[in-house]
């Protein structure tokens, strides 16, 4: 009987936790950053460019190939507004700065993508977003990029079998020793000593990259509620992530959803305005996503 009331008490107080991040989010709406959407050469000074036709076909999707560059390159050489993450790392494909060509992928389930694309775009702006701004304004920057820090180095199983499969075996001792020393000068993570060696820093690997180093193609876009745009590939690999993930062992299933949103608030407070810069930049938003995905994990799969 006291076992269970305990229980109520902390999913009550997560929930207090939720809802007072949200009420405090709303509270600095007005604070977010301005707009960095950059302006179509097309366009005449002060005018916005034209909204998605799906009339326009292939000239929609060719434009926002182009419309992604630009977007990702004004997002990664922004100055101020939106607050740098100490510690960028993991599939964070807003801030990249490239130029290259946007493979293409399969996308025959397109109405399902773009409903689900809906469906994460509300979760995003009515919920996340929210949470994310209430989160920041609580939570001083040194103890989020703690917790960014654990949860990094909490999953080193996922990046070091990663790298053994790949063949890497330098990089596979890095992942380990950063994980010893992180571990223990670090305090269990919280610190992140080993970044002032360069060569205990590899590129970050997963098991969909593992996948494409196989020579197993992308097959087709995907995008999940909730998890966000993938494909094939990276969704199998996705599943056997999360097998190498040790939160994912964590029992009972609401301490583990718990602590999944714990890290998930915590990253996208770094985040905040990198979405909502190429949403706006894009002719059709759900497209501009999906180039500028498939143009991370194709250069993740170089590296």
């Amino acid at each position: 009987m006291i076992k269970r009331t305990k229980n109520q008490l902390k999913r009550l107080l997560f929930a207090f936790l939720l809802i007072a991040f949200s009420l405090v989010g709303c509270t600095y709406r007005n604070a977010v950053i301005p707009s960095l959407s950059p302006i179509d050469a097309s366009c005449p000074p002060g005018a916005r460019p034209p909204r998605y036709n799906r009339g326009q076909g292939w000239r929609a999707g060719q434009h926002d190939q182009e419309t992604t560059v630009f977007a990702l390159n004004r997002t990664a050489s922004k100055q101020g507004g939106v607050e740098e993450d100490p510690f960028n790392e993991g599939l964070d494909f807003f801030g990249e700065d490239t130029k290259e060509e946007v493979a293409h992928v399969a996308d025959p389930l397109s109405p399902w993508n773009r409903a689900m694309f809906h469906f994460n775009d509300k979760l995003y702006f009515w919920v996340l977003r929210p949470l994310s701004r209430g989160y920041r304004a609580v939570i001083p920057t040194p103890a989020r990029s703690g917790i960014k820090n654990f949860f990094h180095n909490l999953t080193t199983p996922i990046r070091l079998v990663s790298c053994l499969l790949q063949g890497k075996g330098r990089a596979a001792s890095a992942e380990l020793s950063r994980f010893l020393i992180n571990s223990t000068v670090g305090v269990l993570g919280f610190g992140n000593p080993a970044k002032r060696w360069p060569e205990l820093n590899p590129s970050e690997e997963d098991l969909g990259q593992t996948l494409a180093t196989y020579g197993i193609g992308n097959g087709f876009y995907i995008v999940w509620p909730i998890l966000g745009p993938s494909t094939l590939r990276d969704s199998v690999g996705m599943a056997g992530d999360w097998f190498l993930n040790p939160v994912s062992y964590v029992e009972p299933t609401e301490a583990y959803l718990e602590i999944s949103a714990v890290e998930t608030v915590n990253k996208t407070s770094f985040k905040i305005g990198d979405y909502e810069s190429l949403k706006e930049a894009a002719i059709d938003p759900y497209v501009a996503l999906r180039n500028a995905y498939i143009q991370h994990r194709k250069k993740k799969v170089k590296e």
